[in-house]
């Protein structure tokens, strides 16, 4: 897809991926609806990208991200795009997983994905087609201790984005995935930590390769990978060479 005039929709953007993917896709011509809880930090962003629109929005509540979807379909009349980037990240034994806090990442990393998908996909029917990225994470190709909660999930985000694929296809809307690696950004501060921490940490060690692991990726490189992925409407894209190596 020629994203030059697309309006594209960007969750999780006051920040980190969906920041730097925000001011790389406005840079290259697109229409950027950006997507997050904090307000003050989209309406900053806002303020250097031409004909972008804030809408202020809790992925975790389904009703909050209907009501996105229709903001941005009222205000551009067409959404090409839609990159469900918004997430947290969750840390705990499999033993000890808080049921509470699992639900809440349940709905924030895949619910709400999932409600956006599923109001996305009449826009881009009517439209004649349109492109659907969504962003898992490598973990859910690993098997790495006290992540099982937070892998599980995107492993489920990945199973319904590649069958609403084939679903999708003779409608002309692709639906993609991008499997980060470590990148350099505030995700791990704002991890749920559950109470074993120090036990999570002892058995990741355990995990082969745990030592040698490449540097972070920046916020940037993630972001170029998306948009190879929107123009080449690929299936797949691991945005690091060592995690492809992995799966």
């Amino acid at each position: 897809m020629d994203i030059r005039n697309k309006v594209v929709i960007i969750t999780g953007a006051s920040a980190g991926i969906g920041f730097a993917t925000a001011r790389l896709f406005a840079k290259n011509g697109a229409k950027v609806a950006i997507v997050a809880r904090s307000k003050d930090k989209l309406n900053e962003l806002a303020s250097g990208l031409q004909d972008s629109l804030v809408v202020q929005t809790d992925m975790a509540n389904a009703v909050s991200v209907k009501n996105m979807v229709k903001k941005v379909y009222g205000h551009y009349g067409r959404i090409d795009v839609l990159i469900n980037n918004a997430g947290q990240g969750f840390d705990e034994l499999v033993e000890y997983i808080d049921i509470k806090e699992f639900q809440y990442i349940i709905d924030l990393n895949l619910i709400g994905p999932l409600t956006a998908m599923q109001e996305v996909i009449p826009v881009m029917r009517k439209q004649g087609g349109g492109v659907i990225v969504n962003i898992s994470s490598g973990l859910s190709k690993m098997h790495m201790p006290g992540m099982s909660g937070y892998a599980s999930i995107k492993s489920a985000l990945n199973t319904i984005s590649l069958t609403a694929r084939e679903e999708l296809a003779d409608e002309k809307i692709s639906v993609s995935i991008v499997y980060p690696y470590i990148t350099a950004t505030n995700f791990e501060k704002n991890t749920i930590i559950g109470k074993n921490h120090n036990s999570i940490q002892d058995a990741g060690k355990q995990d082969e390769g745990y030592n040698s692991l490449p540097p972070p990726d920046s916020p940037g490189t993630v972001a170029q990978k998306i948009l190879e992925v929107v123009i080449s409407e690929r299936a797949e894209q691991f945005v690091h060479d060592w995690l492809d190596g992995r799966k």
